[in-house]
């Protein structure tokens, strides 16, 4: 399967500084890691492109909107502990895909780093586990803008023609290139930061006492209705019930951090990706505390978990928790702004979830694991055909406008809602292997671009929580039994499975071992992918280096 070749690499051969690699191994010629040929996509995502991206890609409605489902669930401690926890695995996920990516800045990222370094059936079955999970995404995020539209116009006939203009930007935006969708997203991250912090500051403000009722709250909704709320399965006991309420917002929060692993998967279109990756994945942590973390908590403290208006499903800036406090403490806002910025932040995630799962697709076609025709690229290096394929599933938020077909619609989302855990798990899977394998073969990984001393303690803490986050993801189900209910919440387990193990079945793959696993076929050098860096000169380049 394998061949070795008696020969150190030479300096700066995988990474920046030298590597002390006993054996050069090589993969055989059938695994198609060596696709330089014909992988042309270009690198035209910059710095600020990237760092952006890294910074606010993901979030959307699941912070902005979905944080107030998350405090009357669990209450304010409980909704803290869950993001707290989803947070670490999230973290956990991007240092894994980040270091990787550092040694690996090709096509195909995490799927093919698991056909790489696992087994090649398990990058098959991750590859298309996760184009699904995204491809579906798209629709959902465009059927959840067009619903933030109705806080303007509710008239039900006009839902088409918003679905349609939204579908048309959004698939306009990732044709055009990689360029108009950096700068795109560059505009809506700028959005998203100004607003989450906006919100933050504002329930600050609230809390001690700056509203125009001049009530300082403190932590008096910890106190009264509480800090923990049930989850309305187990009355009869109490500790239980707020256990389950926990759990169930585990869940939900996950949602609100997945995609953050989109920076990885750009680092094929990006110019020195492995030094903005690396620089992009140092600053998760701090994002992760500041806006998910930072803003949770100051939910709970300005508006009660048991408020009613938590409970509304309208999907639009009346169900945000801080539009809430702001009516509860008298302030006069506009909470128009509020539901355009969000309505931005659903666009944007249409717009990112389309560019991912055309990418993934793309990667799947260049190694044999997908129809050929997908690598197609353009003069300009853009994957015409894959992004083509991909926003056909656009379409699907048509579906949302007539009521029986919406039934159809969310069966299908359904399906796709543990796909994103199959990523992250995975990719700290992946990570495992990868370690193993650079230890093996004598790789020093401290001298790559980005690697992280807690590894790989983090993956594994990473990959058990996801197992968990798997075989919880419907267990409310067992209260109120139903087979739909059943299959919906748990099919993509088999479904996964079956891919891997057909794949497995059909080509006959075997799981690498340290000694086999090839960590040179295909991967450029940083002559190849770095250019030169400039160090900041004054007072304007020094900031913006420290925003982007």
């Amino acid at each position: 399967m394998m061949s070795n070749e008696d020969h150190k690499y030479d300096a700066d051969s995988l990474e920046k500084n030298q590597l002390d690699v006993g054996v050069h191994v090589v993969a055989d010629g059938r695994h198609k890691f060596d696709v330089a040929s014909i992988d042309l996509v270009q690198r035209r995502l910059k710095q600020r492109h990237v760092q952006m991206i890294a910074i606010a890609g993901t979030l959307g409605t699941g912070l902005f909107l979905g944080s107030g489902k998350a405090l009357s669930g669990a209450g304010p401690l409980g909704a803290l502990i869950a993001y707290a926890l989803v947070g670490s695995v999230a973290y956990s996920s991007l240092c894994s895909i980040g270091e990787m990516t550092s040694h690996a800045p090709i096509s195909g990222t995490f799927p093919h780093f698991a056909a790489r370094w696992v087994d090649p059936a398990l990058g098959f079955a991750v590859g298309w586990n996760y184009f699904y999970t995204n491809v579906i995404t798209v629709p959902v995020e465009i059927t959840g803008a067009q619903i933030l539209i109705t806080y303007w116009d509710s008239n039900p006939n006009h839902a088409g023609i918003y679905t349609a203009i939204i579908i048309v930007f959004a698939c306009a935006t990732n044709i055009f290139g990689v360029r108009y969708f950096g700068e795109a997203e560059f505009v809506f991250s700028i959005i998203k930061l100004t607003m989450i912090t906006g919100l933050i500051l504002v329930g600050l403000i609230i809390d001690l006492g700056g509203a125009p009722d001049h009530h300082r709250l403190g932590f008096q909704y910890w106190k009264n209705p509480g800090t923990l709320a049930g989850a309305q399965l187990e009355p009869q006991h109490v500790s239980l019930d707020r256990f389950l309420g926990i759990l169930n917002v585990l869940v939900q929060a996950s949602f609100s951090f997945q995609g953050m692993e989109l920076v990885a998967i750009a680092a094929s279109e990006t110019e020195s990706p492995r030094r903005n990756i690396a620089k992009a994945v140092r600053r998760v942590f701090f994002r992760i505390l500041v806006f998910y973390i930072l803003g949770i908590f100051i939910t709970g403290l300005i508006v009660p978990y048991n408020d009613p208006n938590l409970l509304q499903s309208t999907g639009t800036a009346a169900q945000s928790p801080y539009v809430i406090a702001m009516a509860n403490a008298g302030i006069k806002v506009l909470p128009s702004i509020i539901n355009a910025g969000v309505m931005t932040s659903a666009f944007s995630a249409a717009n990112s979830f389309l560019f991912c799962s055309s990418r993934i697709l793309y990667g799947l076609a260049l190694r044999g694991q997908a129809p050929k025709i997908f690598s197609k690229c353009t003069n300009s290096g853009l994957p015409l055909v894959a992004v083509a394929f991909s926003s056909v599933f656009a379409l699907l938020a048509l579906m949302n406008i007539k009521s029986g077909s919406a039934t159809v619609f969310n069966w299908f989302v359904n399906l796709s809602t543990v796909g994103g855990f199959f990523g992250w798990g995975s990719i700290n899977l992946t990570y495992i292997f990868f370690h193993r394998g650079m230890k093996h073969q004598g790789i020093d990984r401290t001298k790559l671009y980005y690697w992280n001393r807690l590894q790989p303690w983090l993956s594994i803490w990473g990959l058990c929580w996801c197992i968990f986050f798997i075989l919880i993801n419907g267990f409310e189900i067992f209260w109120d039994f139903t087979a739909a209910g059943f299959l919906t919440a748990y099919i993509n387990i088999p479904l996964f499975f079956g891919l891997y193990f057909g794949w497995k079945f059909v080509k006959k793959t075997e799981i690498w071992k340290p000694e086999e696993m090839d960590f040179v076929t295909g991967i450029p050098t940083p002559e190849e992918t770095e250019g030169p860096y400039y160090p900041p000169v004054g007072f304007w380049q020094k900031l913006a280096a420290i925003l982007f």
